[in-house]
């Protein structure tokens, strides 16, 4: 149901996601239509023509306590039920890094630089003093023999299809907000804090093309935190292929910028 309206679900968690959003809105909704009728009929019942005289009495029901505990009732079903075990799976049963692919995520203003381990699945040393906006923004230190292989980019970030995904959340400056309404994830980048989020990818972007009908469809990274001035234009992109596709791709990146010594923007 709630799809008309959102953007198509690509990740395998984001039907449970939808499924709490659902249930939130029909509350809600009902809470809403509730507290319009309950007014409606307190200004028609208790309007000045039938009580010429203020009565020192006052309602003696108990109608509207018991209402009241009702909507606290399944309020706590909704906490308790859907909102709370989601939650903990998404914060606390992450799935083991040898089998998911890992990313660092910095944001700055006003681009996200993107950071995978390279093949040997360790990500190499970095240092403030190296960084250089054009030509190393994360500042990786190419002589740490664990960076040789790195793969660095920026606002271009692959991922293949069906396999777990952990990304690192992290900031230089302010704070941003990594945001793809598709794969149902949102989570501040923070600066001095590593923030891990996950997720398995369902539909690649040739598949979400077609779905769309939409050709020139890309899954987008909006930062949805207001971060200065260039706020508007800090967009990135994600590209989700097939396994093969994917690590066609990591090779040529660790090929050529093992080639040039420099990280590429691509």
């Amino acid at each position: 149901m709630m799809e008309r309206w959102l953007p198509l679900n690509a990740a395998a968690h984001g039907a449970r996601i939808d499924g709490a959003l659902n249930w939130v809105h029909v509350l809600m909704a009902i809470l809403f239509v509730g507290w319009i009728l309950f007014f409606v009929i307190a200004l028609w019942r208790f309007r000045r023509a039938k009580n010429p005289v203020a009565s020192y009495t006052g309602v003696t029901s108990h109608t509207s306590t018991w209402i009241e505990i009702a909507v606290a009732f399944v309020e706590a079903i909704l906490l308790v039920g859907l909102a709370v075990p989601l939650w903990a799976e998404r914060v606390a049963k992450f799935p083991p890094e040898k089998d998911a692919v890992r990313v660092r995520l910095v944001g700055e203003q006003f681009a996200w630089n993107v950071h995978y381990p390279g093949p040997d699945g360790v990500f190499g040393r970095t240092s403030i003093d190296k960084i250089d906006v054009q030509t190393n923004p994360l500042g990786l230190d190419r002589s740490d023999p664990a960076a040789k292989d790195d793969v660095v980019t920026v606002n271009q970030l692959h991922l293949p299809v069906g396999k777990p995904v952990i990304v690192y959340l992290n900031s230089k400056d302010v704070i941003h907000s990594f945001n793809v309404p598709e794969f149902r994830i949102k989570q501040d980048a923070v600066p001095g804090i590593t923030i891990p989020v996950w997720w398995v990818p369902t539909i690649t972007t040739a598949q979400m093309r077609q779905r769309l009908g939409k050709p020139d469809f890309v899954y987008e990274i909006a930062c949805a935190q207001l971060c200065g001035l260039g706020h508007y234009r800090m967009r990135g992109f994600v590209t989700v292929e097939e396994p093969a596709e994917f690590q066609k791709w990591m090779d040529e990146q660790v090929k050529a910028q093992a080639s040039t010594g420099d990280d590429i923007f691509q």
